[in-house]
């Protein structure tokens, strides 16, 4: 929905709001108008389960980190093309946030707001953070934007002149403000957890300056920046007079970074002692309670438990409720095969062994010839999280809970429902309970974490690196305290980047590159760990943008998304498979001849492509890329819409890099 749209009547968007129908006059006059109104901007805004993990948090799908059968477009020649209206330009919940400054702040800088002091001051810093994070997840797609602080009149000047994109380093400092007015006002109150609170602007506040800072610094030169002979921008008037705030293009990704460490270490400092301990530990045994489970591994347990206001390391969470028939569905899809969304072998083969060394280094890897070795010794957030046949996934009874599958199996390549279909091989339990009664259809209530204070740790290292080239500061505190918490994990950083072969990572690993060049073993290992860390929880797509590593696909083409080593020596893997199939798939030769008419052939690869298996010729030579990619197209008739003659070479708004301004038109580049 665009900005013509968008202000259309501040009104439209109040009828879906309570109280919608009382006068703004009658409303916003106390405490609990305010908290009522800010209620409804969670559900509408923040992410939870039924977008988390396994790709129900979309932007970890059709990466390097996970995968299903289906080619994703973008990585195609062919499929993704400019379009007269684009769904995610949608200006709908920003122009509801601006309504209640509209109204509220008036008030209360009159000081005619009732209630307790601290709590009006948390509201009003609640819709500043719901503004920041509405924003900053179309920064991320777009690029520039127009920059809307209350909502507007329905008068066609007006709302054209409102159109004009401001450059992507100005929204991003808009962005900021908005996080540091959050903190400042939320900083005085004691709020639980399940709402936001001041380290969660914080910890927004240095996302959004890492996303921006690396962004600039690796597409500097480049059509994407501001200020460029290419930029887009610079065909408008209203642009050109732009500078850069800071005096140049390397001093604004300066200021970025400088200001993603100074908000990281704010928040870094209180949860580096505080996170959560893995002990290593997947629990098998039955007969004990849902407690007792939860202590054999708390970390374990984050992802997949009731309650998370007993973990200090999560900031912010969602909470659910059967009583309420608030639910979703991730503990069915951590019981089987990740809603169709397999782990790569990339992901997989880029933990490093418990010792610190990566596997092609170290003389205590066993291969990948059975899901049980793959595991074997390594980094305890693969070994926990990362499934194997045998392994029991409920060890708690319930009838109630209809979608179990109780003891993991053979990967159901085979399987009808592309929802529980194996795509890899590879299956995470991540987001699965021992209790059986959350496994009904779409009836789970587990919690699910939407902020935790280690990104702030990663958010550090990786921003102080790239402003300064060394690990200096509360580097080297940050980095050992992320990995002390997993039980055997070597902590010593250094033995990793020492011992890294940058030619072996690349294998599987996009983020090995920037700008179409391989990146240095510490570089490369900073985001390693962040890869490791926030496995499945939607970072990865941001990541690789921002970090621009997909170059590599324009000029050579043919990346191939791998799984699990199917087709090795001596059908290794076929014949542990079948000790645990019944029937047929317990019989090795049947196994292999039934497996070789679904999965990709031997000779392409010994290991399975997901992206084979359904015999897709639309990406047959594997992945590729296009620059334009990197954004999303501008809708075109947003671009007519706010032209005074229907033309978009009228429009105060102009097109992303190397997309056409003509509809079901192909990038150039």
């Amino acid at each position: 929905m665009a900005l013509c749209s968008m202000a259309v009547a501040c009104d439209d968007y109040l009828d879906k709001e309570p109280l919608s129908k009382v006068a703004s006059e009658q409303y916003f006059n106390d405490e609990g108008s305010l908290q009522t109104y800010c209620n409804n901007r969670y559900t509408d805004i923040l992410p939870g389960h039924d977008q988390w993990s396994y790709g129900l948090y979309g932007e970890d799908k059709n990466t390097d980190m996970q995968s299903s059968i289906y080619p994703d477009g973008k990585y195609q020649d062919n499929e993704w093309r400019t379009d007269m209206n684009n769904g995610n330009y949608e200006w709908k919940h920003i122009n509801t946030v601006n309504f209640f400054f509209d109204q509220v702040l008036p008030k209360y800088e009159a000081g005619a707001i009732t209630g307790n002091k601290d709590n009006i001051d948390h509201y009003i810093g609640e819709m500043y953070f719901f503004r920041a994070y509405e924003y900053f997840k179309r920064l991320k797609m777009f690029g520039d934007l127009p920059i809307v602080t209350s909502c507007l009149p329905d008068e066609l000047n007006a709302l054209t002149d409102a159109s004009k994109r401001r450059p992507r380093n100005e929204v991003a400092r808009f962005i900021l403000d908005d996080c540091q007015r959050a903190y400042d006002l939320m900083r005085n109150s004691k709020m639980a957890t399940t709402r936001i609170n001041a380290n969660t602007a914080m910890l927004l506040k240095s996302r959004v300056a890492l996303y921006e800072g690396t962004f600039e610094k690796n597409f500097a030169g480049t059509p994407f920046m501001p200020g460029t002979s290419e930029w887009p921008g610079k065909s408008k008037d209203y642009n050109s007079n732009f500078s850069f705030a800071s005096g140049s293009a390397q001093a604004e990704w300066e200021y970025f970074l400088e200001t993603a460490i100074e908000a990281a270490d704010i928040v870094a400092a209180e949860a580096k002692g505080s996170l959560t301990s893995n002990t290593g530990v997947v629990p098998q045994e039955e007969g004990k309670n849902l407690a007792e489970y939860e202590a054999e591994n708390p970390w374990l347990a984050m992802f997949g438990t009731l309650d998370l206001s007993k973990y200090p390391e999560v900031l912010l969470w969602r909470q659910y409720s059967n009583s309420l028939k608030i639910n979703h569905n991730v503990v069915v899809q951590a019981q089987k095969g990740n809603q169709g969304l397999g782990v790569t072998r990339g992901c997989v083969d880029g933990f490093i062994m418990a010792n610190g060394l990566p596997i092609y280094a170290s003389s205590e890897y066993k291969g990948d010839n059975t899901i049980h070795n793959v595991r074997e010794g390594r980094d305890p957030r693969l070994s926990v999280l990362l499934k194997e046949p045998g392994q029991k996934n409920v060890l708690i009874a319930n009838t109630d809970g209809t979608h179990a599958n109780p003891v993991e199996g053979i990967p159901a390549f085979w399987e009808g429902s592309d929802e529980q279909k194996y795509s890899t091989g590879y299956a995470l339990r991540k987001g699965n309970t021992p209790d059986q009664g959350e496994c009904g259809n779409g009836k789970a209530s587990t919690a699910c974490p939407v902020f935790r204070g280690v990104e702030a740790l990663l958010n550090y290292i990786e921003a102080y690196y790239e402003r300064y080239g060394n690990l200096g500061g509360n580097c080297d505190t940050y980095w050992r305290a992320v990995r002390s918490r997993h039980a055997g994990l070597e902590t010593n950083y250094m033995i990793t980047i020492n011992a890294t072969q940058m030619s072996e990572e690349a294998k599987g690993d996009l983020g090995a590159y920037t700008a179409g060049q391989l990146v240095d073993a510490t570089r490369f290992n900073i985001r390693r760990e962040r890869r490791c860390e926030l496995m499945a929880e939607g970072f990865r797509w941001d990541d690789l943008v921002r970090w621009r590593s997909l170059d590599q696909l324009c000029s050579t083409p043919g990346f191939h998304i791998e799984g699990c080593h199917i087709w090795n020596a001596n059908d290794e893997m076929i014949n542990y498979l079948a000790q645990f199939g019944s029937g047929d798939d317990a019989d090795p030769v049947k196994l292999k001849s039934k497996l070789a008419g679904i999965l990709s052939h031997a000779s392409e690869s010994e290991y399975v492509r997901p992206h084979r298996s359904n015999n897709s010729n639309k990406v047959v030579n594997g992945l590729t890329w296009h620059m334009a990619h990197y954004l999303q197209p501008m809708p075109i008739k947003q671009m007519m819409l706010t032209s005074s003659s229907g033309s978009v070479a009228d429009s105060p708004l102009y097109q992303n890099p190397y997309w056409p301004a003509e509809p079901n038109q192909l990038a150039t580049k």
